[in-house]
């Protein structure tokens, strides 16, 4: 079995006296799109952050291309190639869409420049003299993902990407996922809609209360409405 481009083993995270993250192990190999699905406070975002450094997990490592980077500073693991789309977006609200983009780029060169996002996204194009704080809640989540993009990653982490967008924003956002993964980007995607994650996902591990409690192939999980009623609740399976 090939090493895991992202492995991350028995991580145990607290804030405060609060212990958040109990033993949680996951791994997403070159060129997978894996789904952390769970309801809202499983532990999924502080998940993401325990791997960006944007908190430090208390005990577990995380390893990224076989190096050691538990703890690391978010800069250092961004710079090794590690992109993120944050859940709520968090732009620099006064300046432009271009800027945005400017300041994402890293260097590290790569299929993904401003002018292929445009491109791909032209009602960014149509907005980039805009400042990111005026764009619509859809423009805002495209112009997040543009950043990421940019940025050239080799694995990216994207939050709740369709979380308050209408179901036509959504159906891009995923679109643009599915294209990067054909294109060898691999992704953790952390997702409450299990059915809409599911689709596109090679695998799939669902947290609750902090704990992992269920991994195993996404399309087994997406036949098996049943199981995903136990582990996530009847409102996730709906549609």
């Amino acid at each position: 079995m090939s090493e895991s481009l992202l492995a991350v083993e028995k991580l145990n995270t607290f804030y405060g006296k609060s212990h958040i993250l109990h033993d949680v192990s996951l791994s997403v190999d070159k060129g997978e799109l894996v789904a952390l699905l769970g309801l809202n406070g499983a532990g999924k975002t502080t998940t993401m952050r325990s791997v960006l450094g944007l908190t430090r997990p208390r005990s577990g490592t995380v390893h990224f291309e076989g190096r050691d980077i538990t703890g690391w500073p978010s800069y250092r693991v961004s710079r090794l190639g590690v992109g993120y789309v944050p859940e709520g977006r968090r732009m620099f609200n006064e300046l432009t869409v271009t800027e945005n983009l400017q300041i994402a780029e890293t260097g590290r060169g790569g299929a993904w420049t401003i002018e292929r996002v445009f491109q791909r996204l032209p009602k960014l194009q149509e907005l980039r003299a805009r400042k990111s704080g005026r764009l619509s809640g859809g423009e805002q989540e495209m112009l997040s993902i543009a950043r990421a993009l940019v940025a050239n990653p080799t694995l990216m982490l994207v939050d709740e990407p369709s979380q308050g967008l209408a179901p036509l924003i959504v159906e891009e956002v995923y679109k643009i996922l599915a294209e990067m993964k054909a294109q060898g980007t691999s992704i953790l995607l952390v997702e409450q809609n299990a059915l809409l994650a599911l689709k596109v996902a090679d695998r799939a591990y669902v947290m609750d209360e902090g704990r992992i409690v269920y991994s195993g192939v996404a399309a087994d999980l997406e036949r098996d409405r049943n199981m995903i009623r136990t582990l996530m609740g009847l409102q996730e399976v709906a549609s």
